[in-house]
């Protein structure tokens, strides 16, 4: 991606993911609940105008309770957004950028509190944003047309320095459409479509030893996620279909996988990874390098620390010792 893009698409994504909450059973028909439909495996897709990063997909990764973490795809930048809908409002309460691997945030600490709509549902509500933006309910059938076609919505205003935006939710459906202005300028994002039992593919490079055990091959396999899967789990099977040379063994599992605070990948597998490589000195360092470099550019680090039921690596050629790491080669 080009990083002087960064700043603008990523700008565009905040302003309309923080209300493209769309996405288990509506509240109380007229309460909010019926305006943020939490819908496992739907991919709500928006056309934009004004701008190149005003399209837009979003797919929900995770639903528990009353919280969804939703992926926000503009096509320049993946933001992983957790809304909740209880207390007569929707809020968002986590939002992480740049998200492109799957992490289930939904009990995280929050780091956000932005109300995006609250009751009583009537034209007046009005409340005020923690970043001193105003948000207020202007109306609540408002005819508004889309792509995806015709709805009677509720409009919300937020006004700020730099403009207004409109945002409109249909009951049952959710968001439909949000409008930007700024002086002359207008973006704006609009439902096309509502996918149904979509899963979410992500493209995965596997690496594995080359036919020779003299270097790394490796292939790019579409890694398919219902909303709930557990990353992990798919990954391990993934990996473990993709190698000509087998790297996980049928009996080989994935403990934990995650991307710590330290910036370094953590990945725990049982002792079946070791005790059915069968392979010798060089091989094995092969494996271990195939490993380093699927899981860490996965998650985007430079640095995996491997254990193995939560215990030192070692077999009878490698030991690595505590607080040693493998490094991810360059791409």
């Amino acid at each position: 991606m080009n990083r002087t893009r960064m700043p603008i698409c990523l700008a565009l994504a905040l302003i309309f993911a923080s209300v493209a909450a769309t996405g288990l059973a509506a509240g109380p028909a007229g309460g909010v609940g019926a305006y943020f439909p939490m819908r496992p495996n739907v991919r709500y897709v928006y056309e934009g105008s004004g701008n190149e990063y005003a399209s837009y997909d979003v797919f929900v990764d995770y639903l528990e309770g009353a919280r969804m973490q939703q992926r926000v795809d503009n096509g320049g930048t993946v933001l992983a957004r957790v809304v909740e809908v209880a207390g007569g409002a929707a809020r968002l309460v986590y939002s992480r950028e740049e998200a492109y691997y799957r992490e289930n945030l939904l009990k995280k600490e929050p780091n956000a509190d932005e109300i995006l709509l609250m009751e009583p549902l009537q034209e007046g509500t009005a409340w005020t944003l923690g970043d001193g933006r105003e948000r207020r309910i202007e109306g609540v059938s408002v005819p508004v047309s889309t792509p995806s076609g015709d709805y009677a919505a509720i409009e919300v205003i937020t006004a700020s320095e730099n403009g207004t935006t409109a945002d409109y939710y249909a009951e049952g459906v959710g968001l439909v459409k949000s409008v930007f202005r700024y002086g002359d300028a207008e973006i704006a994002s609009a439902l096309a479509a509502i996918e149904e039992d979509i899963s979410l593919t992500q493209t995965v490079r596997f690496f594995y030893p080359d036919a020779d055990g003299e270097a790394l091959a490796s292939a790019e396999v579409p890694v398919r996620f219902r909303t709930n899967d557990i990353t992990r789990t798919a990954l391990e099977s993934a990996y473990r279909g993709a190698a000509p040379f087998p790297v996980f063994s049928e009996n080989t599992r994935i403990n934990s996988l995650y991307l710590n605070r330290d910036g370094m990948v953590y990945i725990d597998l049982n002792r079946a990874f070791v005790d059915d490589m069968n392979a010798g000195s060089g091989v094995e360092a092969l494996i271990l390098q195939g490993v380093a470099d699927t899981f860490g550019r996965y998650y985007g680090a430079n640095r995996v620390l491997l254990t193995i039921d939560n215990e030192l690596y070692e077999s009878g050629h490698i030991a690595l010792k505590k607080g040693e790491y493998l490094k991810v080669r360059e791409p």
